[in-house]
């Protein structure tokens, strides 16, 4: 498990969930992983009730999985969660991005463009890390131009379904595209090219379908059996 840093701000419990929730997306917890209230509380500094609370937050949303007296997982991936993942932000992203061309202000055309520069130095040296962090932020970004950040922020749960793929993709296929998707999808905005934009977005999301595949033949273990 990974370290987290704690916001001033934040509760136990939030401080908990949020790092339980980014080390199943980064995979540092893996699926299939037993995990111990006592060792995360221990880990994190907190008391066992916000790690308990959390997990049971998190077996709700299908992402650990609870069994009486044999303990928690983090639950495989399964294909069919990542599936109605990528129908809600298909769905979601392309009407904020035609959103996005009617809205977005220089300010916020300023903001995506130095997100797609920094993407684009991080890849030339490697750093998925970065890449993957970027990524989340443009899209937010974007969501923002919109003026649908409350949005952005209620699909986050079911989103970590298809995060944990986004994840191993970059591991393991290293895709370059999804930079390249971002600044297509960055001219279209500057353009206000609605059809552009609904076209890239598309094929950006499409994108997993191919990887999934690759990621299936190298970690099998990480996903539940259809």
């Amino acid at each position: 498990m990974k370290a987290v840093e704690r916001y001033n701000s934040e509760t136990a419990r939030e401080y908990a969930m949020r790092a339980i929730t980014e080390n199943i997306i980064s995979i540092d917890l893996e699926p299939g992983q037993l995990i111990s209230e006592n060792e995360i509380a221990s880990f994190l500094g907190v008391s066992r009730t916000p790690v308990r609370e959390s997990i049971q937050e998190l077996n709700k949303a299908a992402l650990i999985e609870i069994y009486p007296q044999r303990g928690s997982y983090v639950s495989l991936i399964d294909s069919k969660y990542v599936e109605e993942a990528v129908f809600l932000r298909k769905v979601l992203d392309i009407a904020v991005i035609e959103e996005a061309c009617n809205l977005a202000t220089e300010d916020d055309i300023a903001l995506l463009e130095e997100n797609v520069a920094l993407q684009e130095f991080y890849l030339k040296s490697n750093n998925t890390k970065k890449i993957f962090e970027l990524d989340n932020e443009f899209h937010r970004m974007i969501y923002v131009a919109a003026k649908k950040e409350m949005i952005h922020n209620m699909r986050k749960n079911v989103m970590i379904h298809f995060d944990r793929v986004r994840t191993l993709s970059m591991l393991a296929v290293k895709d370059t595209k999804i930079v390249a998707d971002h600044g297509i999808m960055l001219s279209a905005i500057k353009n206000k090219d609605k059809n552009k934009a609904k076209e890239i977005v598309e094929k950006h999301l499409d994108r997993y379908r191919v990887d999934q595949e690759e990621l299936l033949r190298t970690y099998p273990q990480y996903f539940a059996k259809e």
